[in-house]
């Protein structure tokens, strides 16, 4: 709670002011107080609101239109079964058709919860940063107490590592840096004053005179007033926002529900048309009772079981699934299945700056001594990289002034580099590690430090804004080493070290040394300036008045936290895709910009926005500037979710990548949140839908990639199994209004046949169909529009041409069969034995008419001999299962009994491969068609161009 956030803005006020609000003295609360004050506000703890429990998830599975339709028909073939057996005589048959339906639904829904059972731990995760102890003021007495204990207007003891409890406002600060990059996004310490502010609307980041909860002092000391605990901190305001941000469709979430909308309806408009039109001839023959009511009800159900592709929803899941362990090995972790296809319609990446972009490690990349301005190569801690003079490789240490410059930086430093596991890490200030480190690069080494011993330290101090130490040299001297602002260090200065010697420093040299920081300055680089002085045997006056004056300017370096060496192909490679990237980050705008610059991000046109500039925009004018924007510097997390739901506003598939804590409620709320699993926080990870495992930027890509690969087969299994399903629609319903009633002839294929074919004989080549090869024009064309279908109208057009066909084939030999068997001048079978066989034939026609469409499903537009026969694997052991297991209903008696089938002979199996074939043609003539329009002005039937709905 606070006691603030009605009566003022702690950080526009002066301590004492803040202090007297919070009814505190410098002696702290009394210990009865801050009972008082606990009982009242409660506990400094974040509100935990629970996700849903695993029942609650599983439950959820069953949401999805077409479980619903397949759970309703499983329902009405059980009461059908039941009632049959009660009122028919001697019938006493399982419900098979309404098992085998449930089983599949239980085992997608199995499926599906097994993939996403991940509590939502958003906030158990912010807890777990909270500090577990606190120094406070009690009584005047300094103590130790529970975090969350901790109540506003205790006063805080602040010491070099500890993590705050609360936010509080400074009362004194001696050289208190803190580490808020988790927070803000600020890559460097940063630097805290107990000094007030008076802008009321200055950021969180420059808000010097605070302190946070869930952040660290990384040096320095001093005292603080609790203003704020539990969620009325900065972290728990993020807290809350997560919680409100809810759950999120996906676009392959809404194309699924809209396929399964449109198949109920078409399927109920189906089944009633057909029992309509079967109870209107049964009443016109006077031949309407009850029980031929009922048997015309079976036939309607057996529509719809004909209708509803009952394998979809779990070759959709296992497909989702495989896609994910395929990620994995690219090192990618989807925590949503749903979320592997949304990144294939993904067509803007925002990304968090520090530790995304880049790689969270200071790196020297400029350096200047007169004479000579020298790039350095090399990215993080890694003391690999090389020096470069006018694009020429140098060797630094045979310059005398390089040399110097870089013995300074590593002499005058605290920081220690060493390698970690696979990488290098600092322990100290990160500014200092990057000096270490250029020393190293240049060929210096641990013996440095034993040739020119330190024998005292002047630290550094943000007053005077330098640090200075006394080393002894090889040649018996003392000399003082000096590093600082360069302005500063330039003002004690009076001589310059140059290529000729020692001279003295001339105001066009001060000119050229500013003018140098001006350049570095500008390409967001943070500068040092090196110097040094000879100090005299005598010395004994070690003060910066005594030390650090008549320098010896040596020259500068510029630092900054460097882009990842493969980002920069990773955002074109992206940008060739159609997919924008977008810089949100807590630095400021020039820091912001170069990055951008040098990351092929940023263009003429494009625009930059701070965080108080966003502020003073509304919703509807962010979202109408939010296209051309680029660079967002200097935000915080509810900026960011504004940011992100101005984009979504406007159409676009949004991911987010980030690290930080700032990036949990975006990274939520975002159509794809994409968490750093090495560098990224708890509650980052717990907001995403994938976390990458090596904080490689071009995993997004890859990721992108098996996002668009995995959508592309999607409909193509969806496109096989719906035109698999239109066929035996076409053929139940076309048998039922003709054959049935004017030959009074049985249906050419049985629930049990159909609900086989659904599950096992189609399901199988489906699902290898759901592990075709990705295309190589995958990551060639724009994103797929998230409005479009799960099907195109050209491809709903295929299906219902395969489906004519299949019919056409199946209803043909059912035909045929059933006139030369029952015909007395040929083999004179009874009606039932005429109905087994024909009924067999039409069914293998059917299975093998399908296996045919499976090859043909490779591709919507590419012929089966450019795709190849042979490049999925899967798909032809798929096959080869698949008729392996008709064969077995067909030749192995026990199952003869089951799905009423019969041998087949050499001779109807020749006919079953010429009528399967016909599928083969038909297709491959659409395709032909399909090529030869592509080739027209209009473009290519795969490019499918990004499309924004009207505002």
């Amino acid at each position: 709670m606070s006691l603030t956030t009605e009566k003022l803005l702690p950080h526009t006020q002066d301590a004492a002011t803040v202090m007297k609000q919070l009814e505190v003295t410098e002696e702290g609360l009394s210990q009865k107080e801050a009972q008082k004050r606990l009982t009242e506000y409660g506990p400094n703890t974040l509100e935990e609101i629970k996700g849903p429990g695993p029942l609650s998830m599983f439950l959820s599975q069953f949401k999805e239109t077409l479980v619903i339709i397949l759970i309703f028909a499983a329902v009405i073939s059980l009461v059908v079964n039941v009632y049959a057996n009660l009122t028919i005589p001697g019938h006493n048959e399982p419900p098979i058709d309404a098992i085998v339906i449930m089983i599949i639904v239980v085992i997608n829904a199995i499926l599906g919860f097994t993939q996403e059972y991940r509590a939502e731990k958003s906030i158990e995760a912010l807890q777990k940063m909270a500090a577990p102890q606190a120094h406070v003021l009690r009584d005047g007495e300094p103590i130790n107490i529970p975090a969350t204990e901790v109540v506003p207007g205790d006063i805080l003891r602040l010491e070099m590592g500890d993590r705050l409890p609360a936010d509080a406002r400074l009362i004194e600060s001696h050289n208190i840096y803190t580490d808020e990059a988790s927070l803000t996004g600020e890559s460097m310490p940063t630097k805290k004053v107990a000094n007030k502010i008076f802008d009321r609307n200055i950021p969180l980041a420059d808000q010097a005179n605070m302190v946070r909860a869930s952040t660290a002092i990384t040096s320095g000391r001093g005292l603080a007033v609790v203003t704020n605990t539990g969620m009325n901190t900065e972290i728990g305001r993020i807290a809350g926002f997560i919680s409100e941000v809810g759950e999120k469709e996906t676009p392959q979430q809404k194309r699924m529900r809209r396929l399964g909308r449109q198949l109920g309806i078409a399927i109920l408009i189906i089944c009633m048309v057909v029992l309509t039109v079967q109870v209107v001839v049964a009443w016109l023959m006077a031949n309407l009772d009850f029980s031929t009511f009922l048997d015309l009800f079976v036939i309607a159900v057996a529509l719809a079981v004909a209708a509803i592709p009952e394998g979809l929803p779990a070759v959709v899941t296992i497909t989702l699934a495989l896609g994910v362990q395929r990620m994995v090995k690219r090192n990618a972790i989807i925590r949503r299945l749903p979320a592997v296809e949304t990144l294939g319609s993904a067509d803007i990446i925002c990304s968090d700056k520090t530790g995304t972009l880049t790689k969270d490690e200071m790196t020297v990349r400029e350096l200047f001594v007169p004479g000579y301005s020298v790039s350095v190569t090399g990215a993080g801690y890694s003391p690999k990289g090389e020096f470069f003079f006018e694009n020429e490789k140098i060797e630094p240490l045979k310059n005398e002034q390089l040399a110097l410059l870089l013995r300074i930086g590593s002499l005058c430093s605290n920081a220690i580099v060493r390698q970690h596991n696979d990488g290098w890490e600092i322990i100290g200030d990160p500014t200092e590690g990057a000096l270490v480190v250029a020393a190293q690069k240049a060929g210096y080494s641990d013996q440095l430090y034993d040739d020119y011993p330190r024998i005292a330290e002047l630290p550094f101090d943000p007053e005077r804004k330098r640090m200075s130490t006394l080393n002894d040299t090889p040649e018996n001297e003392t000399i003082a080493y000096v590093k600082g602002a360069p302005e500063v260090v330039l003002n004690q200065s009076t001589h310059i070290f140059t290529g000729n010697g020692i001279q003295p420093l001339s105001k066009e040299q001060r000119a050229e040394i500013l003018s140098n920081n001006d350049k570095m300055a500008n390409k967001a680089l943070r500068v040092l300036a090196m110097a040094y002085r000879v100090c005299p045997e005598d010395l004994s006056d070690i003060s910066p008045e005594g030390v650090e004056f008549d320098l010896i300017f040596v020259g500068l370096a510029g630092m900054m936290d460097p882009p990842r060496p493969e980002v920069f192909d990773s955002i074109k490679i992206a940008k060739g895709a159609g997919i924008k990237s977008v810089m949100i980050t807590g630095d400021n705008q020039y820091t912001a910009v170069a990055i951008a610059n040098e990351l092929g991000m940023f263009e003429e046109d494009d625009a930059v926005l701070t965080g108080n500039a966003l502020d003073a925009l509304s919703d509807e004018d962010l979202t109408d500037a939010a296209p051309q924007v680029r660079v967002y510097a200097r935000v915080s997390p509810e900026h960011k979710l504004r940011i992100v739901q101005a984009l979504k506003s406007r159409g676009h598939i949004t991911a987010m990548t980030g690290d930080g804590v700032n990036d949990a409620p975006a990274l939520k709320y975002a159509d794809i949140g994409i968490a750093m699993g090495v560098t990224g926080t708890d509650v980052a990870k717990e907001a995403s839908d994938m976390i990458l495992t090596d904080d490689n930027y071009a995993s997004i890509v890859n990721a992108i990639e098996e996002g668009r690969g995995i959508g592309d087969n999607t409909r193509k299994f969806v496109s096989y199994l719906l035109s698999c399903n239109a066929g035996e629609i076409l053929v139940i319903f076309l048998a039922s209004i003709t054959l049935s009633v004017f030959f009074q002839w049985p249906l050419p294929l049985l629930a049990i046949q159909i609900l086989f074919i659904n599950l096992v004989t189609d399901g199988l080549p489906a699902l290898a169909l759901g592990m075709d090869p990705m295309e190589p024009d995958v990551m060639k064309r724009g994103p797929r529009n998230p409005e479009e279908g799960v099907i195109t109208r050209q491809v709903w057009t295929l299906i219902w041409i395969v489906g004519i066909t299949i019919a056409f084939a199946t209803l043909w030999i059912y035909t045929v069969s059933m006139l030369n068997l029952t015909n007395p001048s040929g083999l004179g079978l009874s009606p039932d034995e005429a109905v087994l066989r024909s009924g067999t034939l039409a069914l293998t026609v059917l299975v093998m008419t399908q296996m045919v469409h499976a090859l043909n499903s490779r591709s919507g537009h590419l012929s089966l001999f450019q795709v190849g026969f042979m490049k999925n694997r899967y798909l032809l052991v798929a096959i080869g299962i698949s008729i392996v297991l008709h064969l077995l209903i067909v030749y192995f008696p026990p199952l003869q009994v089951v799905f009423r089938t019969v041998p087949l002979t050499l001779q109807d199996w020749a006919l079953v491969v010429l009528l399967s074939a016909s599928v083969f043609l038909v297709v491959e003539v659409f395709k032909l068609f399909i090529r030869h329009r592509a080739q027209q002005p209009g473009g290519s039937p795969e490019t499918i161009k990004p499309k924004l709905p009207a505002k």
